[in-house]
């Protein structure tokens, strides 16, 4: 929805992320809302594993968030370069579980949990953006906002990592990003998604009729308990 800025803040002398709503969605009610929606998810959590929130300014046109700058690779970018040792897809799994358990304690559910999603530092530490389509379970605040973004029927996210309700336009909790969490670790472990498909049709059949291929058959060092909590 927008595009993001290396930026300089000239009062506190530090690098940000200026993420900027493209022009061609200022007009758009629904995308300024879940643009409005990302800061105000995400600004209600501070975890170190989750990108902070300075600012958000919708007086402006185009409006913009000021975002923590992280330097690092997507998780993404990392998988695509090659394979992981297990110690440290157990270890960047423990951060990005803390975080999504912050989440949920604080009632936010992100809902498009993927590797594109999370930037890993070059310390080793992850950290969880783009709550663009995050959703505040039961807040009474921004009930029309959720009529509109999460009405029945109405599929949100990304397709490959969906859980079976948010593939079915269900109602979703804090269960959607535990099974996202899970796509990512396959993903880590094994370079391939667990419902690969040709079509994004195919894949949410796939999501709600199949069982993923077994962890182990790509790698039989896999232990069977971290096979079976994928």
């Amino acid at each position: 929805m927008g595009e993001v800025y290396l930026a300089e803040d000239l009062k506190l002398l530090r690098l940000v992320a200026l993420k900027v709503l493209s022009e061609e969605f200022c007009q758009d009610d629904r995308r300024s809302a879940r643009f409005l929606l990302e800061a105000q998810a995400a600004s209600a959590l501070n975890h170190p594993n989750i990108c902070t929130i300075y600012e958000i300014n919708d007086d402006h046109y185009p409006p913009f968030i000021v975002m923590e700058h992280v330097e690092g690779e997507t998780l993404a970018e990392k998988i695509k370069a090659g394979s992981f040792e297990i110690a440290e897809v157990l270890r960047l799994a423990l951060q990005l579980a803390g975080a999504l358990s912050d989440a949920d304690a604080h009632g936010i559910v992100h809902r498009d949990i993927k590797p594109a999603n999370i930037i890993v530092t070059h310390r080793g530490q992850v950290k969880i953006l783009d709550f663009g389509v995050a959703k505040r379970v039961a807040a009474e605040s921004d009930a029309e906002t959720q009529h509109d973004l999460s009405r029945a029927g109405f599929i949100v996210g990304t397709v490959g990592y969906m859980s079976p309700e948010q593939a079915r336009g269900l109602p979703v909790d804090a269960r959607t990003d535990v099974w996202s969490l899970g796509v990512v670790l396959y993903e880590m472990l094994t370079r391939h998604t667990p419902f690969a498909e040709a079509t994004n049709s195919d894949v949410l059949a796939a999501i709600l009729r199949n069982e993923p291929e077994s962890l182990r058959n790509f790698n039989s060092a896999i232990p069977p308990n971290l096979n079976a909590s994928c």
